[in-house]
């Protein structure tokens, strides 16, 4: 596993972090600390994937990716993308989506997060206070859970009250099991 390490046009890919390390305390404005230091080990022996920023100034970031790519030019192409997502072939359809239209008539339980709008007394005006909603509904899918639960919603709140897209982390639901 290698780093690739930016900052500004100043960018480096080296097999340990040793050398990462060195090639950022080269660099006079990063002022390199033990915490630092410390920090940077620990993102490269984790299973962690993502890039990760550190904070040199207000609005001065660098940079670290963990990638296979063995040149600079086989990252800057791409190549090396890391092997789990590699092995697998993209799927343009997620597994929750594919969960949320499943068809599997029986009683669901929901959750929905939204944005109701409630008058506040004291001043006459309104806002805009997160609420959680849940239901048990007897559906054909997931998507028809959602679709209930905003239909009973619809009728019982301000009109101007936001509700979350059924794809989203707002809407969660369980199948709770067959109908009888």
């Amino acid at each position: 596993m290698n780093l690739y390490l930016r900052y500004f046009d100043r960018e480096t890919l080296v097999p340990t972090v040793d050398e990462a390390i060195e090639f950022l305390s080269s660099i006079d404005e990063i002022e390199m600390n033990p915490l630092l230091e410390a920090d940077i080990r620990e993102y490269a022996s984790s299973d962690v994937f993502y890039p990760k920023r550190y904070k040199v100034h207000p609005r001065v970031y660098f940079i670290i990716i963990k990638t296979e790519a063995a040149t600079m030019q086989d990252f800057k192409d791409k190549k090396a993308v890391h092997s789990a997502e590699s092995n697998e072939q993209p799927s343009k359809v997620t597994p929750t989506l594919m969960r949320l239209n499943e068809i599997n008539e029986g009683w669901y339980e929901g959750y929905l997060d939204f944005k109701r709008v409630l008058l506040v007394p004291g001043t006459g005006k309104f806002q805009y206070r997160d609420t959680q909603f849940a239901a048990r509904v007897k559906a054909f899918s997931g998507m028809e859970c959602y679709e209930r639960m905003i239909d009973y919603l619809r009728d019982r709140v301000d009109s101007r009250s936001q509700f979350p897209s059924p794809k989203g982390k707002n809407f969660k639901f369980r199948f709770l099991g067959k109908a009888k």
